[in-house]
Formats: structure tokens, sequence, C-alpha cells
């Protein structure tokens, strides 16, 4: 997979060919180091994200512990979307697992290209649907797929980031224990 820009990335979705400037919205560069976190338990998210390279990683917290619901990698849009849209604290956290360079657009340039562009509309309605099928396929997999069917889709589909997570993180990805894991990693290596 080629790194792509936003720009790249806006256009694509659009079938459209517009240049920075035209963009209803600015869009900003950001920067952050392994283990940073980019959007914390609590805070209200005023930025999406679009990942031009690294990994990211999205966390919840469970009565005892916390759980991954996602990874998302490179030429992929992520925030803490509940937050986003409702302009509410996060249940959720954003955390680099990897050095990250990201593109992001602020929650009121959204909201004010919303209201007089409708390509920006349409391109919002795209996205959303695409959060929507990539949930929704992550909740079947869990309810219907063995954690071994997952992790080799996860291997398949993201083979350049998969030995650069953590086993533990896979795991609780994945909703099992780190020898469960190891068990799976050594008898699809045999």
């Amino acid at each position: 997979m080629s790194i792509m820009t936003f720009l790249m990335f806006y256009n694509r979705v659009l079938n459209e060919n517009n240049t920075l400037e035209e963009l209803p919205f600015p869009v900003g560069k950001v920067f952050f180091q392994k283990g940073t976190v980019i959007t914390d338990y609590n805070e209200i998210e005023n930025a999406v994200y679009f990942v031009n390279s690294g990994m990211i990683e999205l966390s919840i917290k469970s009565y005892m512990t916390e759980k991954i619901i996602d990874f998302f990698f490179e030429n992929e849009m992520v925030a803490s979307l509940t937050s986003f849209l409702l302009q509410s604290v996060s249940d959720v956290k954003l955390t680099a697992l990897m050095d990250c360079e990201l593109e992001m657009v602020k929650y009121h340039h959204l909201m004010e290209a919303y209201d007089h562009d409708l390509s920006i509309n349409k391109f919002g309605r795209k996205i959303m649907e695409g959060a929507y099928i990539r949930k929704s396929n992550r909740e079947k997999a869990l309810l219907s797929k063995t954690a071994e069917e997952i992790y080799t889709e996860m291997f398949h589909t993201h083979t350049k980031y998969i030995s650069q997570i953590p086993v533990n993180k896979i795991a609780k990805y994945l909703g099992i224990h780190p020898e469960s894991l190891s068990r799976i990693r050594k008898k699809l290596n045999s």
C-alpha cells in the first residue's frame, strides 16, 4: 500500500481533483512519538485524523483492565468518533504505537464546511459509511470467528505492522491471553 496524503484520500473518496487550497477546510499536520496519547479518556475530541504514517491503538477501559478495540494504520481516518460527533468526553483512548505523522481537520472547521459545501457532506457521509462498515465487520468477526481466524486475517491485511505490535496488545485485541496467541502464531508458522 502506498502512502497517500489526506488530499489524495479526499480526492479519491469524492472522485475529484482538488488542490489543497480548494479544500473547504484547513488541514494541519501533526507528529506524535511512539507511546504518546493522542486523545485520552474524558477529553473532548476536537479533530479527526488521517494517518500518513504510523499506527494508532484505540482502547477502552473495562471494569478490570483496558481492552483494545482496534488498530489504525497508514491511509486510514481515526478519531474518538463518538466524542468528536457529540462533542462530549471520550470513553476511548487513542495512542501512537509507533512514531506517527497525521493530518488533522478540526471539528469547528469541518462543521463550518458542512454548512456550505455539498461535497464535504458527501465526503463525511462516505467516511461515516466506512466507519460503520468497519465497526459492523469487527462485531460480526468477534461473534462468529475464532481468535485464530481473526489473527490470520489481520496478519494477511496488515503484514507490514503485525510484527511491530506487541503480543500482549494483539492478544487484548483478540480477547485472549498472550500464551494463547503464542500457540496460534506457532501453529501458523509451522
